[in-house]
């Protein structure tokens, strides 16, 4: 969906049921930058056939907002069109990784004879780590449109976040989710309150459209409610000092 005159949002793409994922691209004058890749290479398609038709005539560069495969399953489809990967430095999947999520995906499926099937959802999937590491706050030029490549640590040590300022848009990838319990699973206490850190920075930026990572876009008086409700998680985690799912 379009979210502004540069920046577009792709909801939805598949994944472990009733997870979806988001994934997005925003339109320069000369390069368009697609933030994240989903977790296939099916999806990798999609995103890259929605990106290449808003704006043919110009080249793409793709983001990894973090290192889980659902945002970075896709990047082997476009490493091999010659596309060039930015994602931060800590992102460093290995196969045997890569074996794991597989299974893990065919363990979701219910019927047992079914769970070979895994092997078609990553059907023409290969995993590719990001080539261009991201160490600080970045600001990337793609022609006549600057973005802000922000860090924001919480859900993973890896998270990025991307803002445009010129068209009050953030791509929060997971340090925001609409709709789902976010994912305090991957961290401790102490990634907890670097994460609430995190919150706090993209309050300050005053977004007019957030994408999440997962769920519905969030848009002008959505978007406190949203960071409100992911604040409340993380506090209560904190205080608890474990995560909600933790027993789950």
């Amino acid at each position: 969906m379009r979210l502004s005159g540069r920046c577009f949002a792709i909801t939805g793409l598949g994944y472990l049921p009733p997870w979806t994922v988001n994934s997005g691209f925003i339109t320069g004058e000369e390069t368009t930058l697609v933030i994240d890749t989903g977790a296939n290479g099916a999806s990798a398609a999609t995103v890259h056939g929605y990106a290449t038709t808003a704006r043919p005539s110009n080249r793409l560069v793709v983001l990894n907002t973090e290192k889980h495969f659902d945002h970075i399953g896709g990047n082997g489809y476009f490493r091999e069109l010659g596309i060039d990967i930015y994602g931060h430095e800590s992102i460093r999947r290995t196969a045997l990784e890569f074996g794991v999520e597989i299974a893990e995906f065919g363990a979701a499926i219910p019927n047992p004879a079914r769970r070979s099937e895994a092997f078609v959802f990553y059907d023409n999937t290969q995993l590719a780590n990001p080539d261009h590491p991201i160490t600080q706050d970045t600001r990337m030029n793609l022609g006549s449109c600057e973005i802000d490549i922000l860090l924001t640590p919480g859900h993973t040590p890896s998270n990025l976040s991307v803002w445009v300022p010129s068209e009050g848009v953030l791509y929060s990838a997971d340090c925001l989710v609409n709709g789902y319990l976010p994912n305090l699973d991957a961290g401790t206490r102490e990634d907890w309150l670097v994460w609430l850190n995190s919150l706090d920075r993209i309050a300050d930026l005053d977004p007019r459209v957030v994408v999440p990572g997962h769920g519905p876009i969030a848009r002008a008086d959505e978007v406190p409610r949203l960071i409100s409700s992911v604040r409340q998680v993380l506090v209560r985690a904190v205080q608890e000092g474990q995560s909600p799912t933790a027993n789950g």
